[in-house]
């Protein structure tokens, strides 16, 4: 094996947004530990610009599962790098076996017992079974398999300074100023609260706080927002699809935000901006914003804990209403 310095990672992550945000700590050990050591990342091509000026990486190597010659160029470019370790932060059959074709010689990655798809297992030399409780801290268990060491949880994260621009522009053409944000989505239907209470949530939250609101939203997810603006009424919120750097500008601004278990809660929480995360059939102790002084709103009984990728909203889901969100965001904002 090569010495510490003449290391050469290659990370396995390459989505979705909140799993690369619960990754990059346990990228940043590695790098502590290996100052001088090359460190490449394999990310989907949809989520590469959150890796921009990371500190902790060398090369981002994008991928398009859409284009067999992308995938096959990218095949190549993980052959040629000569990778001595493949860390599979992802855990999945087509990570594990990209892992595998890069040639590299040690390969880490969670076990069959853990892992999603179990038999990923099969194309690693060394796998580990966390056995502390939140994502973040089972990613750096997986780095620490590989040599980092303890270290202080960093989030490095694009400055985006253009976007930031942009952003400010598309704020200040409406006269907004302090505002809070609201993401209906949610990846499947069951981790979504109605759009429909999020539209009475905004009503009372502007009532009460003067504050703008704006319903964030992904590709597919037009309708949706469309239907917490409906619900919303007068004062309407604002609609508006960001891209990824758009929206950690936005959400770097903002007093608030209120969400599902989804990519822009993680990336708020990550942000340290005040988070009120709404969850249902998965463990938020296990997938919750990290943040000490962020709370979640739960009431799912203990066998609806199904991370099941369902399309229909979960009993744990309705269960909440709007006056515990009015009363958990109450409280998130007395907390420093």
């Amino acid at each position: 094996m090569p010495e510490m310095d003449d290391q050469r990672f290659l990370i396995l992550r390459m989505g979705a947004l909140g799993d690369i945000v619960h990754t990059l700590p346990a990228v940043c050990t590695l790098q502590e530990a290996f100052p001088r050591a090359r460190i490449d990342w394999l990310v989907d091509e949809k989520w590469a610009a959150i890796l921009d000026e990371n500190p902790c990486i060398d090369h981002v190597v994008t991928i398009n599962r859409g284009s067999w010659r992308n995938v096959l160029e990218c095949v190549r470019r993980l052959r040629a790098a000569n990778y001595t370790i493949a860390i599979d932060f992802q855990s999945l059959y087509r990570s594990a076996i990209l892992g595998w074709i890069s040639g590299a010689p040690k390969r880490l990655g969670f076990d069959s017992q853990y892992s999603r798809e179990s038999g990923a297992a099969l194309f690693y030399t060394t796998t580990i079974h966390p056995h502390s409780t939140h994502k973040i801290e089972h990613n750096l268990e997986l780095a620490r398999a590989a040599g980092a060491r303890e270290g202080q949880i960093r989030f490095p994260l694009p400055g985006a300074a253009r976007e930031t621009e942009e952003v400010k522009r598309i704020l200040a053409a409406k006269n907004v100023e302090k505002y809070f944000v609201l993401s209906p989505g949610g990846g499947w239907g069951a981790k979504c609260w109605p759009a429909e209470r999020y539209g009475e949530l905004h009503r009372e939250l502007t009532k009460k706080y003067g504050w703008q609101g704006i319903v964030s939203f992904g590709p597919g997810e037009e309708e949706l927002a469309e239907r917490v603006c409906r619900s919303a009424g007068d004062p309407a919120p604002i609609v508006e699809m960001f891209n990824l750097k758009q929206l950690i500008a936005l959400l770097r601004g903002a007093s608030l935000m209120v969400a599902g278990d989804t990519g822009p809660l993680h990336l708020a929480s990550a942000l340290g901006i005040p988070v009120v995360g709404l969850y249902g059939p998965t463990d938020p102790a296990r997938n919750g914003p990290f943040s000490a002084g962020d709370i979640v709103v739960r009431k799912a009984r203990p066998e609806e804990t199904t991370y099941r990728h369902s399309k229909v909203v979960s009993p744990g889901m309705l269960a909440i209403s709007v006056e515990d969100v009015l009363d958990a965001v109450e409280r998130r904002l007395r907390t420093p």
